[in-house]
């Protein structure tokens, strides 16, 4: 699916509300802004609101039927205009930088082999998060030999059969840190991150509902088939194959992009990306939140469930808490290292109109396998 549209750029955290009006609007916005009670009753009478009428049911299919149509069209009228590139990810995602603390995201490889509650400690000669090629040449060396001296007769069909499936030729097999986004429209994630990461060893893919986003993002100046390779998916189709093997990549990317697909199938959705991930690996979201502004802004008519709508362009959008989230992420096994939400004032500084606006953050990782 396509990632639906973003109102402004993130700001990384740390900023608070002002109170004082002769200040408020000398600022952009402020982040973990606290809700007063009534401000909260107010958010839940105008969602009370505006799903009180649903589309009829034969609308509704129209709109799930009809969805690619909808993105391509989207694209097509913004091409790459339209998203700004979001070089907030590195602060709020420092699993994607190259200097980041490697306390914060160990090698996917070392977290295979180590218990998991291991503390999240350096890597000897692996520097700011990131090991040598040699070193994770190395490393992913070991794990094979003794991966491959546990191949017992009763285990060789299983586990041996996992190696020869991830060692096969396929784009981007021969990496040693691979990451894909979900939803990449033009490639304002993809590109930040070519640009930012230079390690050597890394591979990113990035796929998308639309097909014109997806060409969007191979005709890009920026787009290095060497280091990256985009594809048509959809996600709603499990029959649709990924290029990339299970238990083969360290990061899955999902921004303002399972708010996109319809409820019903996002946990089926979240099954299949968790076994794209090697033990250890994890996936990182960013979506809208429950009584965020765009949520509040819908009219009577545009409601297709609860907390489920159309916008005006025929493409969709979910609206979530915290729960719902944590638990369509481990009921697929992960676990929870990061689910917060990020209540943000915006303000128009010209037109002086604040938003308010609620996003959902989470990092959910997947176990390390047991030691034996």
């Amino acid at each position: 699916m396509a990632a639906p549209r973003e109102a402004a750029e993130r700001r990384p955290f740390g900023r608070r509300f002002l109170t004082d009006p002769a200040r408020l609007f000398q600022h952009n916005a402020w982040d973990n802004v606290e809700w007063s009670e009534e401000q909260e009753a107010s958010a839940r009478s105008k969602v009370e609101e505006n799903s009180s009428q649903l589309l009829p049911p034969e609308k509704q299919e129209e709109y799930e039927v009809n969805a690619k149509r909808y993105w391509d069209d989207f694209y097509k009228i913004h091409e790459n205009g339209f998203f700004k590139d979001r070089h907030w990810l590195f602060t709020e995602f420092p699993e994607l930088a190259p200097n980041r603390n490697p306390g914060q995201n160990g090698n996917s490889v070392r977290e295979f082999r180590n218990k998991e509650e291991a503390n999240h400690e350096g890597l000897g000669s692996c520097e700011n998060g990131h090991c040598s090629l040699e070193t994770r040449a190395e490393n992913e060396f070991n794990l094979m030999k003794s991966t491959a001296e546990m191949c017992t007769e009763e285990l060789a069909t299983q586990q041996c059969g996992e190696l020869k499936e991830r060692d096969r030729d396929y784009p981007g097999s021969s990496a040693s840190y691979r990451i894909l986004e979900v939803g990449c429209g033009a490639g304002n994630t993809v590109f930040p991150i070519l640009q930012t990461n230079n390690d050597p060893g890394l591979f990113v893919y990035c796929c998308d509902f639309s097909t014109t986003a997806v060409d969007l993002v191979q005709t890009n100046a920026e787009y290095d088939s060497s280091r990256c390779f985009v594809f048509v998916h959809d996600l709603c189709n499990d029959q649709s194959p990924f290029p990339m093997p299970d238990q083969s990549l360290d990061v899955v990317i999902l921004i303002f992009v399972l708010s996109a697909i319809l409820p019903e199938k996002m946990q089926c959705i979240v099954d299949r990306l968790s076994r794209l991930l090697k033990p250890g690996g994890m996936i990182l979201l960013r979506d809208y939140g429950r009584y965020d502004l765009a949520q509040l802004r819908f009219k009577k008519g545009q409601c297709l469930s609860d907390n489920f709508y159309v916008r005006g362009d025929g493409t969709r959008v979910y609206f979530f808490t915290q729960d719902e989230l944590d638990d369509l992420f481990t009921r697929a096994g992960l676990q929870k290292i990061q689910n917060l939400v990020d209540r943000r004032l915006q303000v128009n500084r010209g037109k002086q109109v604040t938003m308010h606006r609620v996003w959902i953050q989470c990092k959910y990782r997947k176990p390390a396998a047991p030691q034996r």
